[in-house]
């Protein structure tokens, strides 16, 4: 086929039937079947409650639905991915973190700016002289004095700053706090390359289905038209009884076939939809085909240098190292001095008419002498923290080229795999008539005529799914080297 892909997906953990897919590839004689790269999810087709939670608890399956219209919508591939960019719940989580990263900057940032406050106050007291150091002695004839001043009141009202001087440990403690919050946004770059993977892979799912749906047809229309012409024969007397029951065998398993690859369509369907936002019972068709066009222009060197420059997941682990070693910074910095501002203004008296100014001016400097081994411990735990963000930076840089590597090598088997399919697909078809018009002048029996249709089923179904697995594999290289929601239409020749 020389029609140019339409842009490919698969999803996460995938949301399709791999497993049945699979089952309904070993059909027919072995001939006509080639192995295929086929990417699985770990949780389909499996009643392990466990595995299911996994699927269910994914983000990137889930989304937050828009309303459902009365219409039929046409969706296309990058209809879909853009919907995914938007509803998909894997991205509204990304930019809610990044929100929270952003205060957690602003509340860093607020401990190093003056600190601006207002205070009045109205008091009523009473002071004992022997608190403020004044005794009186008793003298002879007169009365005492009285032992406190008595009650009084008065009123003050002051604006006082606070401001730090000089306070390393704040100054790295938001230094880290910015990169955290760089972290976040590359984060989401990184969540909207796996959104447009998992809508992708939905897409391509349904795309695959449908394409079974419509050969399980073609498939059953064969069966119907073989077993009228078996019992015509049975009838004529021209073949035994025996292909009529075989002819009708095949008739009712080609008709189930068609049940079941209906009923995964309709449920790929909805898979689809969750990954998008559609409602449940929102009306949708798929306008994009399920077609390959060979890659061209790029080797797996370029893609790997690319990837290192473009993968928003390696970005970010930079920013996490950089972070951590602020934090060990800022620990450290707890054992230097601390140098502050505080200041006020105001007025006080008995009452408002009778203020008189008052305010106080100091500069302070805090220096720690001894805290039990609380700063060594601090600055221990960072750079433990330091030491693995740099160890997750070096996985990370080796798993770039890993996916790299493991995306092109399936793509390449993808490749010829299609080539190889569709031939056989041609060949199985020819030997289907051939072998009809045999068995029609009675150079063959009905076994023959059997089997040649299952190779037929078997051909066409290797077909889908080798088509299907190039575009996993074109999609999972446009993950792998990082921005897929516009590499992926690169890739795919721009449509």
């Amino acid at each position: 086929m020389n029609q140019r892909i339409r842009w490919l997906g698969v999803a996460i953990a995938c949301i399709g039937s791999l497993a049945a897919s699979a089952q309904t590839g070993a059909l027919g004689p072995s001939g006509y079947s080639i192995a295929t790269p086929r990417p699985i999810s770990p949780a389909d087709g499996t009643t392990n409650p466990g595995a299911q939670a996994i699927q269910r608890q994914n983000p990137y399956l889930g989304s937050v639905p828009s309303e459902r219209t009365n219409t039929t919508i046409h969706l296309s591939l990058r209809d879909a991915v853009d919907r995914g960019l938007r509803y998909n719940l894997g991205v509204v989580e990304s930019n809610q973190a990044s929100a929270a990263a952003r205060a957690a900057r602003l509340r860093s940032l607020s401990a190093l700016l003056p600190q601006i406050s207002a205070q009045s106050r109205q008091a009523l007291e009473d002071i004992s002289y022997s608190t403020i150091g004044l005794k009186f002695p008793a003298i002879p004839g007169l009365p005492a004095l009285p032992p406190t001043t008595g009650a009084f009141g008065f009123q003050d009202a002051r604006i006082s700053v606070t401001q730090p001087l000089y306070d390393l440990r704040l100054r790295q403690e938001y230094r880290a706090e910015k990169y955290m919050e760089q972290t976040s946004l590359l984060n989401i770059k990184d969540a909207r390359d796996v959104v447009v993977f998992a809508a992708g892979i939905a897409y391509v799912q349904v795309l695959a289905s449908a394409a079974r749906v419509e050969t399980a047809k073609a498939q059953l229309a064969t069966a119907r038209e073989l077993d009228q012409l078996t019992a015509d024969r049975v009838k004529s007397e021209v073949s035994p009884e025996i292909d009529s029951l075989r002819s009708q065998v095949e008739q009712q398993s080609a008709a189930q076939r068609l049940t079941n690859a209906a009923n995964q369509f309709e449920k790929d369907k909805l898979a689809l939809a969750r990954v998008v936002g559609f409602p449940a019972d929102q009306e949708f068709v798929l306008s994009d085909p399920l077609a390959w066009r060979p890659l061209t222009g790029m080797t797996l060197e370029s893609a790997t240098q690319e990837a290192l420059h473009s993968r928003a997941d390696l970005a970010s682990a930079v920013a996490y190292v950089r972070a951590a070693e602020s934090t060990v910074r800022a620990q450290k910095a707890q054992r230097l001095p601390v140098v502050s501002f505080r200041a006020d203004y105001g007025g006080a008296g008995v009452n408002v008419g009778s203020f008189n100014r008052v305010y106080t001016v100091s500069g302070n400097v805090s220096v720690p002498l001894y805290t039990g081994g609380r700063i060594q411990s601090d600055v221990l735990q960072a750079q433990a923290d330091l030491a693995r963000r740099k160890a997750e930076y070096a996985d990370l840089k080796g798993r770039v080229a890993y996916d790299i590597r493991v995306a092109w090598l399936d793509l390449n088997a993808s490749d010829s795999s299609v080539r190889v399919a569709e031939r056989n697909k041609a060949l199985a078809a020819r030997a289907l008539i051939q072998s009809r018009d045999r068995y029609l002048n009675g150079v063959t029996n009905y076994l023959e005529v059997i089997q040649a249709h299952e190779a037929v089923a078997a051909a066409g179904e290797n077909y889908i799914q080798s088509l299907y697995s190039f575009n996993v594999a074109l999609l999972s290289l446009a993950r792998a080297m990082g921005g897929a929601d516009t590499r992926l239409y690169e890739l795919s020749g721009g449509k």
